[in-house]
């Protein structure tokens, strides 16, 4: 953790505490106490939240070395805004809340760290809305389907299989799922990807980057 010594980081890690969750668990609800905080050390995990007519709506899909429920440290008492639930087999590292203020009160500088991860969550949300507002729907299925992409384990410059299902890549390009199958089965065609049942293998990275305009 950056802005902390060595050793005191290490008596963090060692006060939290490996959390292991199987393939569709919920790592936690929305609507919970939002008591601290996980760091993913294996796995990945979606984050969906409730929309107004009662339906689920996908956010994210993190993985390794995300942090996830980060606002619980600086908002204590506050709830979950949104449910986070276990991909595949999953561990995470758990901290409590009261062990960040501590830590927080001995070294200020986290203050910084957390700040600079909510920073980039942040500008990562506003890059979203902006692509929303300006790029076709089928530039952000692409788009969208990179980032979950390179959360995924590849060998090398190899087929990378996305556990995702449509329905998840629609919510995360803001469109719709009738776009994301066209889009997919388009990219199919060219030999970009391969779709099969709750997965999306990417085949080509570099023609998908392209259709992408990265």
């Amino acid at each position: 953790m950056e802005g902390i010594p060595d050793d005191e980081a290490r008596r963090v890690l060692a006060r939290c505490r490996r959390r292991r969750f199987a393939a569709r668990e919920v790592i936690f609800h929305e609507g919970d106490p939002a008591d601290g905080m996980h760091l993913i050390a294996v796995g990945r995990v979606t984050v969906r939240v409730t929309t107004a007519s009662g339906s689920t709506a996908t956010l994210d899909i993190v993985g390794p070395g995300d942090p996830l429920g980060e606002l619980a440290l600086l908002t204590p008492g506050a709830t979950r805004s949104a449910t986070a639930t276990a991909l595949v087999a999953t561990e995470t590292m758990a901290l409590a809340g009261s062990v960040f203020a501590e830590l927080r009160a001995t070294f200020p500088a986290v203050t910084d760290v957390l700040v600079a991860v909510l920073a980039e969550r942040n500008r990562s949300l506003t890059a979203r809305l902006m692509e929303a507002l300006y790029l076709p729907a089928e530039t952000r299925v692409a788009r969208r389907l990179l980032d979950v992409a390179a959360r995924f384990p590849g060998k090398g410059t190899g087929p990378v299989a996305v556990l995702l299902t449509q329905e998840d890549l629609a919510d995360l390009a803001g469109t719709t799922r009738e776009t994301v199958n066209r889009t997919l089965g388009q990219l199919a065609d060219r030999g970009v990807v391969a779709v099969g049942r709750g997965r999306v293998t990417v085949l080509d990275n570099a023609a998908l980057r392209r259709s992408a305009g990265t």
